[in-house]
């Protein structure tokens, strides 16, 4: 499993720039952000979080068509879904999100704090949006496995991908942006929604390669 992270990792970072073009997708939605709020700062600094953890959304999204369709191009899926041990292809799947997150969207938690400045956040705006998004990108990744093991055999399934988990994923969106506002509004407690976010994520890790993997041993028969 360790040589597949290590694969996999290699391969994200050096096939179709996906950090890259991850972290430019992001840029362009917080950049263009501003010309629809107009001169406002205080509003821009309310909606810096929505802004971001949409952002993140829609730019991890991205070359989550990819996932399989390189083992699935040279025959080692085949090889991977034929391997007696029932816990295999899960964990598999699991390993390989891990090291699409790390290659792809990993970067933008770590630009997240430098482009909430550019949306004039507060400090602990910027700190509570990070954290959040550190937690809870990985089910969004985790979700879209299982919506790529659905599409892989199909030519072009980057719009169903999205079409598929943009819905899974509002619960996601829905308690990362609860947890952060939590955070610079006092009264309301952070914890609560930052604990059910954590708890999502955690879920998905479970239900999600289980589901990958049915969904490709489906596509493979």
């Amino acid at each position: 499993m360790g040589a597949l992270y290590w694969r996999d990792l290699r391969l994200g970072i050096r096939t179709g720039g996906g950090a890259l073009t991850g972290l430019l997708f992001f840029l362009a939605v917080l950049v263009t952000s501003p010309f629809g709020v107009g001169p406002d700062l205080g509003l821009l600094a309310r909606i810096g979080p929505a802004v971001l953890w949409i952002g993140a959304l829609l730019a991890s999204l991205l070359g989550l068509d990819r996932l399989f369709q390189a083992e699935r191009d040279d025959g080692s899926l085949d090889l991977l879904i034929l391997v007696e041990d029932r816990h295999f292809l899960p964990l598999a799947v699991l390993v390989k999100c891990l090291a699409h997150w790390t290659s792809a969207v990993l970067p933008l938690v770590i630009a997240a704090p430098v482009l909430g400045l550019l949306l004039n956040m507060e400090p602990l705006a910027i700190g509570a949006a990070a954290l959040t998004l550190m937690v809870g990108t990985p089910a969004i990744t985790l979700i879209g496995a299982v919506g790529a093991a659905v599409t892989v055999a199909l030519p072009r399934g980057g719009v169903l991908i999205s079409v598929l988990v943009l819905p899974i994923a509002i619960p996601v969106l829905v308690f990362g942006l609860l947890a952060t506002y939590a955070a610079v509004n006092e009264p309301d407690p952070f914890l609560p929604a930052f604990l059910i976010l954590t708890a999502l994520t955690l879920f998905f890790a479970v239900v999600g390669p289980l589901a990958a993997a049915l969904a490709l041993r489906y596509a493979a028969d």
